[in-house]
């Protein structure tokens, strides 16, 4: 499931070139489109939080599962342009909803180790980046860029069935029974709950802008397209192994300081972005990027999910699910609104570097003040 789920957020990056040959698109379209599908996650994490109160987390996975075939059929069926932009959308919706409800169901399957399975849960969902050039340049190979959405309509119809077929047989914790006062749980836990909001949405938002435009900037300093999208999937590669050693790390490390380690090392890989060049290079860039900012996703979640109790879990979690991605689902718009504007990618990276090295620097004085919080409240 959360391989198709993960695919669906990922899968535009490599296909806005051929969208844009297809269609005309101007880059800031193009940058709209990739940013209401991760909005689209955005906005129905914080429901999916009250949605949680009243039903179970696998009958939210089930939901899911239904959003995201609908939406995955209905935009690779449309030819209109706004209702693409419709379509990218409801293919968000259905993410948002299965990453709350999945997440905080994995850690209350396996309290002792929630790192560990959090990261193989984000290891199957990073294969998903990892497989989406490929998959797309197959999907060019045997037809255009619709058929890549129809493949995971399809997909997506039969995993939902299989998932409800398995979830009718199995017994599942009663930890989330007490979790239902969504604001409660959010003024009690506001404080872990705003530092991973701030930690992760900042940082994931210049991601985003990233990787949904890497291929357009290795275009513009030479490379072919090909070998752009071959680095893309290089980027998303390194997230594999970075998901299930951060996930183990995660449960070993005090978190809070590993969490700000892995902002720092992120910064410097987008400051020092403008001046690599070369293939080799531009290689070792994108493991090292791809491996250190994928490794952000499992610390946080252990973070919060490794330290909240169960009455506060799935509410307080889809609080900062909803709140970290609406900061993250700008990013590709931005890029592609200056990039219109004539703002060269060098300038925009040192930008944005700059903007991380303000967030590190704020976030570094409150933590040696002590006003960080290492764990959630009891």
């Amino acid at each position: 499931m959360v391989f198709l789920i993960n695919l669906s957020r990922v899968v535009f990056a490599p296909l806005l070139e051929p969208i844009r040959v297809a269609t005309g698109a101007s880059s800031a379209t193009l940058g709209l489109l990739a940013t209401l599908v991760w909005a689209g996650s955005a906005v129905t994490r914080l429901p999916t939080g009250f949605l949680l109160t009243r039903v179970s987390r696998a009958q939210a996975v089930f939901g899911s599962g239904v959003v995201l075939t609908v939406g995955a059929a209905f935009t690779a069926l449309t030819s209109d342009p706004t209702l693409l932009l419709v379509g990218a959308f409801t293919m968000g919706l259905a993410s948002g909803v299965y990453i709350i409800a999945a997440n905080t169901l994995i850690s209350e399957l396996y309290p002792d180790a929630p790192g560990r399975v959090l990261g193989q849960h984000g290891v199957a969902s990073q294969l998903a980046a990892v497989a989406a050039p490929a998959l797309v340049s197959a999907a060019l190979v045997v037809g255009n860029w619709r058929v890549t959405l129809q493949a995971i309509a399809v997909a997506a119809a039969v995993m939902t069935v299989v998932f409800t077929l398995i979830a009718r047989r199995t017994a599942f914790p009663e930890a989330g029974s007490e979790d239902r006062d969504v604001l409660g749980a959010v003024l009690a836990q506001w404080p872990i709950v705003l530092t991973a909001v701030a930690t992760l949405g900042f940082t994931t938002m210049v991601w985003n802008g990233l990787f949904n435009f890497y291929v357009t900037y290795l275009d513009s300093i030479g490379l072919t397209k090909a070998t752009g999208r071959t680095l893309l999937q290089v980027t998303f590669g390194a997230g594999v192994p970075a998901f299930y050693v951060s996930g183990r790390l995660a449960d070993r490390l005090p978190t809070l300081p590993y969490i700000l380690v892995i902002v720092a090392a992120f910064t410097g890989c987008i400051l020092v972005l403008p001046i690599v060049r070369g293939f080799w290079p531009l290689v070792a860039f994108s493991a090292v990027t791809g491996y250190v900012i994928h490794s952000s996703f499992p610390a946080v979640d252990t973070y919060l999910l490794g330290s909240l109790p169960d009455r506060h879990r799935a509410s307080a979690y889809a609080a900062y699910g909803a709140g970290m991605m609406m900061i993250q689902a700008p990013g590709s718009v931005i890029f592609g609104f200056l990039l219109d504007a004539g703002v060269a990618f060098p300038t925009i990276f040192e930008w944005m570097g700059a903007g991380l090295v303000v967030l590190l620097l704020a976030l570094l004085t409150l933590h040696f003040s002590g006003r960080l919080p290492r764990t959630a409240a009891a």
